[in-house]
């Protein structure tokens, strides 16, 4: 009898003793998320602060910090991975001094704060891609549509043939490796890019809309080769039909998200102008892009696809400015997260010279960051019969890889096509020109106060 009340008693208690659990994490997954946010603002805020105080953009700043405080130095903001666990996040460990959790529990509690800190940083490049929408002027990309196309294949295909071809005869890398190495090199990250375009009043010229356009295209392009390499170093063979879908898809969303958002967006005006309760046209709008946002990822395109198209179409519309100045608070708040995390999640130690293990990779580094910067810089100059454009600026525009590089060289590594000092060269490839371009941008770009254009909402205070 005293064994059955025994089991009986366990029984109903346990429920109650797992729910207490959960409840325990649960607010410890929130207390990680703050407690990293505070981590990502305050160095955001300094690392931007020093920059802008050198005259550099500020998003080398926060790039900057974003390594000091992750995976290569503080490990304030680190990730999981098969070297981080929850025992190597300062953050984890602060909260373990109050909490006591069993390693297991405390790793469940460092997986859920990672992908929550993961999932508001993509909020945050959806937000700057938003903005940079409503920043641009759809006649001019329009306008200059067929030399962005331009800058856009020729940044594509130089550093993708040249890659390919030195890994080959250089050092000797076998044909697959070269070919998916040589494809993580042909994409640009439009995030870097655009923000700095925006610090230095140069998003609405003549150059910064190539730019962008160009930008957007390569992110296209990138995903297409990204499926054609994929496809090839799983089957040895190129799936076509998942390249015509992409290359369709992506055609039919921009294409038709424009000229229908076009067509809508009287309906939308009238919609707000109904609309008495607050924040009537912030939300709408933020409607608006994470539809378009959600659409372009389920059909395998980049989320920010979508979110710029939506930034366009509003950009149309008489509540332009008034949206200008109501996303400013939310891109404070979620666009420094996303340059933070890209720069907590860089592992700078593959730059040690000193250890061996890194030779390899770096002199292939070395090799591969020649052809990312000339493969990016040349496209400028396949622009003629314009001498007033600044095409030194164009092609500088294109070099950052950023997060699109990190993409290719964690695929890679995943699935086993690249080798350990491979893998390391793109990484390196990526860091440096990701932390290249800003710098570099301000000296190509002439410095003018003249430039009558909004600066992009948040961003000069970020």
């Amino acid at each position: 009898m005293i064994n059955s009340l025994s089991w009986f008693n366990s029984f109903v208690s346990s429920p109650s003793l797992l729910a207490a659990a959960e409840a325990e994490s649960s607010s410890l997954v929130l207390a990680g998320v703050l407690l990293s946010l505070v981590v990502v603002y305050f160095a955001s805020k300094i690392g931007g602060e020093i920059c802008a105080r050198l005259d550099l953009p500020s998003v080398l700043g926060e790039l900057v910090a974003g390594v000091i405080v992750g995976v290569s130095a503080l490990h304030l903001l680190v990730f999981p991975s098969a070297e981080f666990d929850a025992s190597r996040s300062l953050v984890m460990q602060a909260l373990q001094m109050t909490a006591h959790l069993s390693p297991e529990s405390l790793n469940l509690v460092f997986e859920t704060q990672s992908e929550v800190i993961s999932v508001l940083a993509e909020i945050g490049v959806v937000i700057l891609l938003f903005e940079i929408g409503l920043e641009s002027d759809l006649k001019e990309l329009i306008r200059v549509g067929w030399q962005a196309a331009i800058v856009a294949c020729v940044g594509v295909a130089v550093p993708f043939a040249l890659g390919t071809a030195g890994l080959m005869t250089l050092f000797n890398v076998p044909a697959i490796p070269a070919i998916f190495a040589g494809a993580a090199l042909t994409a640009t990250s439009i995030g870097i890019t655009a923000r700095v375009l925006s610090e230095l009043q140069q998003l609405s010229s003549k150059e910064g809309q190539i730019i962008i356009g160009a930008a957007v295209l390569d992110d296209v392009l990138g995903i297409i080769v990204l499926a054609v390499v994929a496809g090839l170093a799983k089957t040895g063979e190129v799936q076509v039909t998942s390249v015509i879908y992409l290359i369709i898809s992506a055609a039919v969303f921009l294409i038709g998200s424009l000229w229908l958002g076009r067509l809508l967006s009287p309906l939308f005006v009238t919609l707000v102008n109904e609309l008495k309760t607050r924040g009537q046209l912030l939300v709408s709008a933020l409607i608006v892009a994470f539809v378009l946002a959600d659409i372009a990822a389920v059909i395998q395109l980049e989320a920010i696809l979508g979110a710029f198209a939506a930034g366009l179409i509003l950009a149309e519309t008489e509540k332009r400015a008034e949206l200008e100045e109501q996303i400013k608070p939310i891109a404070d708040m979620l666009v420094p997260v996303f340059f933070v995390v890209v720069g907590a999640r860089t592992d700078v130690s593959v730059l040690n010279p000193f250890d061996p293990a890194n030779r390899e990779g770096l002199i292939m580094s070395a090799f591969l960051i020649v052809v990312a910067i000339v493969g990016k810089v040349v496209t400028g100059f396949t622009l003629f019969g314009q001498p007033e454009l600044n095409r030194l600026a164009i092609g500088v525009g294109m070099i950052p890889r950023g997060e699109v590089g990190l993409v290719f060289a964690s695929f890679g590594a995943s699935t086993g096509i690249l080798s350990d000092a491979l893998q390391a060269a793109i990484i390196v490839m990526v860091i440096l020109t990701t932390f290249l371009a800003p710098p570099l941008l301000r000296v190509v770009f002439p410095q003018t106060d003249s430039v009558a254009v909004p600066n992009l909402s948040g961003i000069d205070d970020l």
